[in-house]
């Protein structure tokens, strides 16, 4: 069958993989990814409350529905919203991939490449000691002299999803990632895309965190490659933009945070979820655009790697029977 060709629908039933985006890049990759798309499904009343536009499709042998927050709309309450409303509509979901951009935290020792983030790499959230994997990193209280402590946790991606990240790993050090020939690929069968997905030809820049300016970049070595390296660890997300070099460095050294996003904390409750960022800036004043669009589909082009080693179970089960069990 035809990459991409639209075939008959399914009921809603059948779709087990809910893959959530915020921006309109994001959506665009996430689609791409598709080996099939598909009709609506059959006989499908969205409920008057749900917001939500779908895109269905199939993944390897995953059927796969795709939604965003909405134009203008990133945030933990959208994402919390989306989630709701995915989960009514689509009751057999298992668990949710949240795809798309993040600031990725430098390490201060950049000769460390385990460390070294750049842009166009990918983070994807694994726990690490008492956190799940997602950092709320502005919700806590003001306690004695002012001083900000963090308070609650969410919760982590499913043991399925940690489980299918670590096959992913042993993969990649026995024979590298697919990401560079996924992209070839869509790019090949869809030229438009690369106005805006090929790998910007602008250096990767990054700045002393105290003195952004030219005067002051930061010497790092050269890569081998320009194929994006994966990393794993915490992903921080809170309801502002960050553009501050040095609270993003706080909250590296502070809390392990290694990349930075705006919507994770609304879903991780709602829907257990793996979060799956392309770098796309350095979470400073120099935040642009221009990152974007190869940022999303590497992220998109991991998550396709993931749903490959992940099975289909005879028995879907849904997504609050995969919600991890509180210790």
């Amino acid at each position: 069958m035809e990459r991409n060709s639209v075939t008959e629908n399914f009921s809603r039933e059948d779709y087990t993989v809910g893959w959530i985006c915020a921006l309109a890049p994001e959506l665009a990759a996430a689609a791409a990814m598709l080996d099939e798309t598909y009709a609506p499904p059959a006989v499908f009343q969205q409920d008057p409350n749900d917001s939500n536009v779908y895109s269905c499709g199939r993944m390897g042998q995953h059927k796969v529905v795709i939604v965003s927050l909405g134009a203008g709309m990133p945030g933990k309450v959208p994402a919390s919203t989306t989630a709701t409303s995915l989960l009514r509509s689509f009751p057999k979901i298992r668990f949710g991939l949240m795809v798309g951009i993040g600031g990725g935290i430098p390490a201060k020792i950049a000769e460390d490449s385990a460390d070294d983030i750049r842009l166009g790499d990918v983070v994807v959230s694994v726990p690490h000691v008492e956190s799940g994997g997602v950092v709320q990193y502005d919700h806590g209280k003001i306690v004695h002299e002012g001083q900000f402590v963090q308070t609650g946790s969410l919760g982590k991606a499913p043991t399925i999803l940690l489980k299918a990240v670590q096959r992913v790993q042993a993969q990649h050090d026995m024979q590298g990632s697919s990401i560079p020939e996924l992209l070839e690929k869509i790019l090949q069968d869809r030229p438009k895309m690369a106005i805006k997905c090929q790998r910007p030809d602008a250096e990767d820049c990054l700045y002393q965190a105290h003195r952004c300016d030219a005067r002051h970049l930061v010497q790092r070595p050269a890569r081998d490659s320009d194929e994006p390296v994966i990393h794993y660890g915490l992903i921080g997300s809170a309801d502002r933009v960050m553009l501050h070099g040095p609270t993003r460095d706080y909250l590296r050294t502070a809390k392990n945070i290694i990349c930075l996003e705006m919507d994770a904390a609304g879903l991780m409750d709602k829907l257990s979820c793996l979060v799956i960022r392309g770098i796309s800036d350095y979470a400073d004043t120099h935040k642009s655009d221009r990152w974007h669009g190869y940022a999303s589909i590497v992220a998109a082009g991991y998550a396709k790697e993931l749903l490959t080693v992940v099975p289909e179970p005879t028995r879907e089960p849904t997504a609050v029977e995969l919600m991890p069990v509180s210790d």
